[in-house]
């Protein structure tokens, strides 16, 4: 089996895992010797059956939405049983783009770890947690992932906390390698960005503008008062009414350089015109994205 590459993704987010596919073969030196596959929330039943019930996430009970613009989440942890429980993986977000080629990555000497991936920035890494949206994976030392039961562990009764599973601190440290932030770089883009993760939701270029479709993953705290804000219009008005626009990515050059990709990929054929315009219509994409795409020619 040749290793993959997975971007895991759910219909909110498809474009942006179209335009990782593209930007991964784009930037490979020898795209044919890896497989890249989309692992998608609508194919697994098991989250459809759960859709509104409650799960733990941070000690806290909230309904499980599979709407929800983050929903693909714990799709990270389903590679190693989808290989079989051989060879190596890469698994990785839908807001992420390649810049460096992906096979140095895929072919790293991992010292016998299980796990690569990056520390969580400020105050979560501060803590011992890891960024799991990059993960290189040693499959076969993973056969304790298996995403049904792991999944299913994470509702009322709870056996799972969903931030203590997708920081890896269920995993023993000692099987967890660690990458350097280059591949998997939050909101930076600099000449040593391998793997650019655009990782802030409220800024992800290609929505600027569409209203938010996302319930912000707060943990709830007396102070500032906007945990108590996003509280009480949660319960007034629904997950996402009076939750405010995508605001504009702060790095121009970020906009620029999705702008610049998905321009290569129409070129290339591997996205169309049309596929662009429903995905503004499902509200997926803001309405100038065609101006951007000409402007980045």
């Amino acid at each position: 089996m040749k290793p993959t590459v997975f971007i895991h993704t759910n219909d909110k987010q498809m474009l942006g895992a179209q335009v990782s596919r593209y930007s991964l073969r784009k930037r490979s030196a020898n795209p044919d010797s890896f497989d890249l596959k989309f692992i998608e929330v609508k194919d697994f039943p098991c989250m459809a059956e759960r859709e509104g019930q409650l799960y733990l996430r941070d000690g806290d009970k909230r309904p499980w939405l599979n709407n929800d613009l983050q929903s693909f989440t714990p799709l990270r942890f389903a590679p190693p049983q989808l290989m079989d429980y051989t060879g190596r993986a890469v698994v990785m977000d839908p807001d992420i783009f390649a810049i460096g080629d992906i096979l140095e990555l895929l072919q790293r000497d991992m010292h016998g770890a299980a796990i690569m991936c990056r520390p969580k920035s400020g105050r979560k890494g501060r803590k011992g947690a890891y960024a799991s949206s990059v993960m290189l994976l040693d499959c076969a030392k993973l056969t304790h992932w298996q995403f049904e039961r792991d999944f299913a562990q994470m509702f009322v009764p709870a056996k799972r906390d969903y931030m203590d599973w997708v920081s890896l601190k269920l995993e023993d440290a000692a099987t967890i390698g660690v990458l350097e932030s280059e591949w998997n770089d939050f909101d930076n883009l600099t000449e040593n960005t391998k793997l650019l993760h655009n990782t802030k939701r409220k800024t992800q270029p290609w929505k600027t503008g569409l209203k938010i479709d996302y319930r912000p993953a707060d943990t709830f705290q007396l102070f500032p008062p906007r945990h108590w804000i996003r509280r009480g219009r949660r319960a007034l008005f629904g997950d996402y009414k009076f939750a405010g626009t995508y605001d504009a990515h702060p790095d121009p050059k970020q906009e620029a350089f999705f702008f610049n990709l998905v321009r290569e990929a129409m070129e290339d054929g591997e996205i169309t015109e049309s596929q662009l315009r429903d995905e503004m219509a499902q509200g997926h994409l803001r309405p100038d994205a065609l101006q951007l795409i000409d402007r980045a020619a």
